[in-house]
């Protein structure tokens, strides 16, 4: 016995597969980072790219928790965020060399990689997720205050 308040539409179900697709690749991306993190702690400055690493584990796997567990758009847009500037980074950083920056170590590092690879293709599915959740958020509707 079900009722209209209670049946699961195809927008809510395409919204629950797009929540889950955004934290597969935060979750992936973290993976990845968290992996390499020791293999990158010589590449450093005042900070180690292995560091940096491990920042990037630790926010992309916190961005994947917000979107399963708290279904708001600032959680998309976080998500969306921490995967387009992973992105940007291992961009810039594949093809620049940008040099040691402040305490930001020297990162250039002109290869594709098995990870690097995976990981761009996480991140472009985090970024397409997240952004369907953000263009398709509806604000709840506000019930009148009982006086």
């Amino acid at each position: 016995m079900s009722t209209a308040g209670s049946r699961f539409t195809t927008s809510q179900a395409l919204r629950a597969a797009a929540r889950v697709l955004t934290a597969a690749g935060l979750a992936v991306d973290a993976y990845i980072h968290a992996k390499l993190a020791d293999q990158y702690d010589a590449v450093s400055a005042n900070i180690s790219q292995g560091n940096l690493f491990r920042i990037e584990a630790a926010i992309a796997s916190l961005a994947a928790l917000l979107v399963l567990i708290w279904r708001r758009p600032l959680s998309a847009a976080l998500a969306w965020l921490v995967a387009a500037g992973g992105l940007a980074a291992l961009l810039v950083y594949r093809y620049v060399d940008v040099g040691a920056h402040g305490p930001l170590p020297n990162m250039y590092e002109p290869i594709w990689t098995t990870d690097k690879k995976v990981t761009v293709v996480a991140q472009v599915v985090t970024m397409a997720a997240a952004s369907y959740l953000l263009f398709t958020h509806r604000p709840a509707e506000r019930r009148p205050r009982v006086q």
